[in-house]
């Protein structure tokens, strides 16, 4: 498929949003990148990073900028907005810097899209499944549920499952789908959602067709080493290959959606070029759930590493227990995930191991602990 678009992927010189990039060149689309290069994922150079597409158009700026971001959006037919502050540990006491650049970031964009003139057809909206809070459970007596959290006592007895409130037996964890009530337990999670909430709400007004991408828990190549607070796949990744035990909350049983960068950019793409997708949310993720343990110990496995994981059955302020997708709207579109879990860790792996970092985990862990929010 050729097409003849221009795309801008705010947030494009990162992680997820560099892959977005390759993929939308190599269909044909012209991609102009706007990203400020926080050091915490780029470091200190300010230097585009080599990984970036040679043929994406790039401008340095940043989204809470409105000269900046009119001047990349001018000329576009399509915008991706990936930009975002990212990690739930660190949202919980830089909450400033959360807010400002997830919601205040979107603002901005918003306010140009319905006051200045543009070419914009299309907004897909970088979503995260951290806005679920816990995810869909099911009570063999009492049917499914959807759980707050849990209280603050549990964790003192060590209870690290959620209970039913009815019968207070554990319950066991479902697929989560899009109409799962929204319970944020994070800064970033709030930030989030309300970045959500504020493009579907205005792409509506201003039919403006606006589709909001929950990503669950992405990992692969170019995932920064060195951001102590990236996902949880290369923070273990940057402490194994330095000879650091991973450190895990709680028992490690707790359960996610691990999807590859590649997946996820899969399903991007079928979100942004149905034309009868014009509004509403997917889920971008496998549908398959991996407990933390399991991929600690599949990355000590896959690096050669002789340590075992370092559990330290505590709790970490706006954790939650189990959360993994429903994925059945992706795939009604054609989604299919093309990395099952060791094939995909292997692919980080490969790529990591000739990656120079220095493991943060430590440093983190005290961090959270200096704030307050480990228990």
């Amino acid at each position: 498929m050729r097409v003849n678009k221009k795309v801008l992927v705010t947030g494009g010189a990162g992680f997820i949003g560099s892959h977005t990039v390759d993929a939308l060149i190599e269909r044909g689309y012209h991609v102009r990148v706007l990203d400020c290069l926080t050091p915490q994922v780029h470091g200190d150079s300010g230097e585009k990073p080599s990984h970036l597409h040679p043929d994406a158009e790039f401008i340095k700026g940043d989204v809470r900028d409105k000269d900046q971001l009119y001047q990349a959006i001018k000329g576009m037919d399509l915008l991706i907005h990936d930009a975002a502050e990212v990690g739930l540990g660190q949202s919980m006491y830089s909450i400033e810097q959360y807010v400002s650049v997830n919601v205040q970031g979107t603002a901005v964009l918003w306010d140009i899209l319905v006051n200045q003139e543009h070419n914009i057809e299309k907004v897909l909206v970088a979503s995260s499944m951290s806005i679920y809070g816990e995810g869909k459970y099911r009570c063999a007596t009492h049917g499914d549920m959807f759980p707050i959290g849990r209280p603050d006592d549990q964790y003192l007895k060590g209870i690290w499952e959620v209970l039913c409130p009815e019968c207070n037996e554990p319950l066991q964890a479902i697929g989560t789908d899009e109409s799962k009530p929204l319970h944020c337990t994070s800064v970033y999670a709030q930030s989030k959602k309300d970045q959500e909430e504020y493009s579907l709400i205005i792409g509506r007004a201003y039919k403006i067709p606006t589709v909001a991408c929950r990503y669950f828990n992405c990992y692969g190549p170019r995932q920064s080493l060195d951001n102590p607070y990236t996902g949880a796949a290369a923070i273990f990744s940057s402490a194994i290959k330095n000879g650091t035990a991973p450190l895990i909350y709680e028992d490690g049983h707790q359960q996610r959606d691990f999807i590859h960068v590649k997946d996820v950019v899969q399903g991007k793409l079928l979100v942004l070029e149905n034309p009868e997708v014009t509004d509403g949310i997917f889920n971008l993720g496998t549908g398959t759930p991996t407990s933390i343990l399991e991929l600690a110990n599949t990355l000590i496995k896959l690096y050669d590493g002789v340590m075992e994981p370092n559990i330290i059955y505590k709790f970490r302020s706006g954790d939650i227990r189990n959360c993994y997708a429903d994925a059945s709207k992706i795939k009604a579109l054609g989604f299919k995930p093309q990395f099952p879990l060791e094939k995909g860790l292997r692919d980080l792996v490969e790529w990591g191991s000739r990656q120079a970092s220095r493991s943060k985990i430590k440093e983190a862990h005290q961090e959270l602990m200096d704030k307050g929010l480990v228990g």
